[in-house]
């Protein structure tokens, strides 16, 4: 790609900021996800000090050359105090807060990364860290319709409804989690580890939690069997109240609705081609939000009501 170390210095000197940045934030949330239990273990440790190894090409570049040294001296007695991760996370926070690269959605979604990562680097997911997800879930609902946000928000609100969490929810969890983390960048947690998981606890379908729809102006793909008409009479609600209808799923797709007939376990189905093309959008940064018909047949009443 290049031809001479100079050029690609200056390629560097473009690219470096967004990758300082987005180590930066990566970083916050391990950190915050290792201390999530307060209870450190040997293998998040391990974790926390290969994420900084393969991140030591960083080194020079402010403000890792201030972070490492933290990190590293945090590191050293194998133990990871409450004073120590908030002093890496103030150092971490006064960078992100004087020079954002990145948007506050983006930043945000990175740190979620992150802590993920960081609850998952020794390989389990307990009661209380799953709850700390659902905190920060709650805490940042401006991330609503973004990726991988409205999924964990609808997985965990199902997970927690009956507040007990078993062993099939656990590894619901785990299956999905584990397509957040960047395992390039992880000793402990490889993709392999999780493929069998994958299979068996499929979550493709995941609908937004009671999602803000706006219909005039916005393009609408419909899945599924609907409970409540067939597929002309959901697309001509849709036209009459100034909405664009289309048959496929693609990058112009504002919503796709999933219908429910045949479907009670919405939040863990998975409805096929269509679901699979918005989550692969959705991955890819694309703005489709799957939603579930039920909170579309609710806009249309509140519109038709004259409340939205």
């Amino acid at each position: 790609m290049f031809e001479n170390i100079k050029e690609r210095e200056e390629y560097q000197k473009f690219t470096k900021p967004a990758e300082v940045h987005k180590a930066v934030n990566t970083l916050r949330g391990i950190v915050s996800g290792i201390a999530t239990d307060t209870k450190v273990t040997g293998s998040e440790m391990e974790e926390l000090i290969h994420w900084c190894s393969v991140h030591n090409h960083l080194r020079d570049w402010h403000p890792f050359s201030e972070i490492l040294p933290v990190v590293e001296n945090a590191c050293a007695d194998g133990i990871i105090t409450e004073e120590e991760s908030k002093d890496i996370l103030w150092l971490c926070a006064s960078f992100t807060s004087r020079a954002a690269y990145y948007d506050e959605v983006t930043s945000a979604i990175q740190f979620l990364s992150g802590m993920i990562h960081g609850i998952m680097a020794d390989g389990e997911l307990s009661d209380k860290e799953i709850q700390a997800i659902k905190t920060w879930i709650d805490d940042n609902d401006f991330l609503a319709g973004t990726y991988p946000f409205d999924e964990i928000n609808s997985l965990l609100t199902s997970v927690l409804a009956d507040k007990k969490i078993s062993e099939d929810e656990r590894n619901t969890l785990l299956a999905f989690f584990s397509n957040i983390i960047e395992f390039r960048n992880s000793l402990n947690l490889t993709e392999q580890d999780f493929v069998d998981l994958r299979k068996e606890y499929s979550v493709d379908g995941i609908c937004s939690l009671c999602p803000e729809i706006k219909i005039e102006g916005r393009t609408f793909c419909f899945t599924g069997e609907s409970v409540h008409g067939t597929r002309k009479e959901i697309y001509e609600t849709i036209t009459r109240l100034g909405g664009v209808c289309r048959n496929s799923v693609s990058k112009k797709t504002d919503y796709l609705i999933v219908g429910n007939c045949g479907n009670p376990c919405w939040a863990y189905a998975c409805y096929g081609r269509k679901i699979e093309e918005a989550m692969t959008l959705r991955k890819e940064g694309g703005h489709v939000v799957i939603v579930n018909e039920t909170d579309f047949w609710d806009t249309v009443e509140d519109m038709i009501a004259g409340i939205v």
